[in-house]
């Protein structure tokens, strides 16, 4: 930090790439003082449980409700590598997730922010089918994902997979991703997304 600070406050030269760094550096150092300013006097509408991914949700709300101007927060949940004793760690998980996200919600409608507020959860693996040897689950393709929001269409979308028809053990997907993500970012956010998922995909009615 104390290197930022004296970049930003020092003179280029008219060096136009060492211009652009203190750029760059004074606006980082700003927006720094302001998510600190943010994360200090933040009250939450409504109280969060006691856990990590709670905590990060919390901290975007807290950020969604400074308006600071960004579309787009990414929080992680880890563990759901589960390769042995399965049953018990995803239940866990689970329930992180379940108390996580409902806080956050609740949070955001007691400050007027549930309708403009869409939360979408993905996996970059799902799990196979079969247990293995171990209590677990091998990697696997399909998954499935979550929209939660007051924007959100109830209800599940798509057909249940099938427990017998597999592909080499992995469960067929029904739905492409990318047709999430392209809806998600045209009806959502009001971007063009072809650019970001390669070729065009069919919307889906997920919001309503």
């Amino acid at each position: 930090r104390k290197r930022m600070v004296k970049l930003a406050g020092n003179g280029t030269g008219g060096n136009s790439n060492l211009d652009f760094l203190r750029r760059t550096a004074s606006t980082a150092l700003d927006t720094s003082a302001r998510i600190s300013e943010v994360l200090s006097d933040y009250q939450p509408a409504k109280p969060y449980p006691d856990s990590g991914l709670a905590r990060r949700l919390k901290s975007v709300a807290q950020l969604i409700t400074a308006d600071l101007g960004a579309r787009v927060y990414f929080v992680s949940l880890d563990g759901f590598d589960t390769h042995a004793e399965q049953a018990g760690a995803h239940e866990n998980l689970m329930a992180e997730l379940s108390g996580a996200l409902a806080a956050f919600c609740a949070d955001l409608r007691g400050h007027g922010l549930g309708e403009r507020v869409l939360t979408a959860t993905f996996s970059e693996f799902g799990r196979r089918v079969k247990e293995n040897g171990s209590l677990g689950t091998d990697h696997g393709a399909a998954g499935p994902m979550f929209l939660v929001g007051q924007g959100a269409k109830g209800g599940v979308h798509g057909k249940d997979p099938s427990l017998s028809d597999l592909d080499q053990g992995d469960l067929k997907h029904h739905t492409d991703f990318r047709s999430v993500y392209t809806t998600l970012l045209e009806d959502w956010l009001g971007w063009e997304a072809q650019a970001a998922v390669g070729v065009k995909f069919t919307k889906l009615k997920l919001l309503g």
